[in-house]
C-alpha cells in the first residue's frame, strides 16, 4: 500500500503545475478586482481618509477572494482526481474491449483520440488495468497546497502595485494616473508573457490583454461590481 501511494503521489505531483496562462489569469482576476475599487475614486471630491478607507476595502476584498480562489482550486483538483480514480476503476472492471475503448476515447484529448488506432487504445487500456489502486482521499498532495498558496498570493499581491500610489502620493489625481499606468503595464506584461509562452504575437497579444482587462473593469463597474 505504501508503494502504491508513493506511485500515485509522484504522478499526481507532476500534474500539479500552475502554468503561465493560469498564473496570468489569476493576476488578471486580482487586478480587475482592485481596479473596480480604485476606479470609483473621485479625483475632484475624494479626501485622504475616503481614499484610505476604499483602499483598505480593496485589500480586504482581494484577501478574501484570494482565499476563496485557492480553496476552490483545491476543490477542483480533488473533484477532478476523484473523477479520474472513478474512471480508472471503471476501466479496470470492464472486460468489454469496445466499452473500454469508448471510455478511454471520451476522456483523452480529442486530437489524440483521432490519432490513435483501436489497437493502441487497447494497449493503453491494458496498461491502465495494471496500475495500482488509489483512493480519492489520497489524491491531494503537498504541492497542491503550495499551488493554492501561490494562487492566493497572486490575487492578493497584485493589489499592492495599484493601491500603493494612493497611500504615498498626496495628490489624488497624480496617484490615480500612477495607479492606472501601473495597471496598464501589468496588463501589458501579462499579455506579453502569455504570447511568449504560446507563440502568439507579443505586442498584439499584450495590447489585446490591456483592452480586455480594461473592458472587463468597465463592465464590472457598470454592473455594480
Amino acid at each position: 500500500m505504501k508503494k502504491e501511494n508513493e506511485f500515485w503521489k509522484t504522478r499526481l505531483g507532476k500534474w500539479s503545475t500552475l502554468d503561465p496562462p493560469a498564473r496570468i489569469s489569476e493576476g488578471l482576476f486580482g487586478l480587475i478586482m482592485v481596479l473596480t475599487f480604485t476606479g470609483t475614486i473621485s479625483v475632484s471630491t475624494a479626501g485622504r481618509q475616503e481614499v484610505r478607507d476604499l483602499l483598505w476595502a480593496a485589500l480586504g476584498c482581494n484577501l478574501a477572494w484570494g482565499l476563496v480562489d485557492a480553496i476552490m482550486y483545491l476543490m477542483d483538483v480533488l473533484t477532478g482526481r476523484a473523477h479520474g480514480v472513478m474512471l480508472l476503476g471503471r476501466i479496470k472492471q470492464t472486460h468489454n474491449p469496445g466499452k473500454n475503448r469508448k471510455l478511454i476515447r471520451e476522456n483523452i484529448s480529442p486530437f489524440l483520440s483521432e490519432m490513435m488506432e483501436d489497437e493502441e487504445i487497447d494497449r493503453l487500456g491494458e496498461k491502465i488495468k495494471k496500475l495500482p489502486e488509489l483512493a480519492a482521499r489520497n489524491s491531494l498532495t503537498f504541492k497542491d497546497f503550495l499551488i493554492a498558496g501561490q494562487i492566493f498570493l497572486i490575487v492578493f499581491l497584485i493589489t499592492l502595485p495599484v493601491a500603493l500610489p494612493f497611500l504615498f502620493v498626496e495628490d489624488v489625481a497624480v496617484g490615480m494616473r500612477i495607479s492606472n499606468g501601473i495597471a496598464v503595464i501589468l496588463l501589458f506584461a501579462g499579455g506579453y508573457s502569455l504570447a511568449r509562452y504560446s507563440g502568439l504575437r507579443p505586442i498584439a497579444t499584450a495590447l489585446a490583454y490591456v483592452l480586455i482587462g480594461l473592458s472587463l473593469v468597465i463592465l464590472t463597474m457598470a454592473l455594480g461590481g
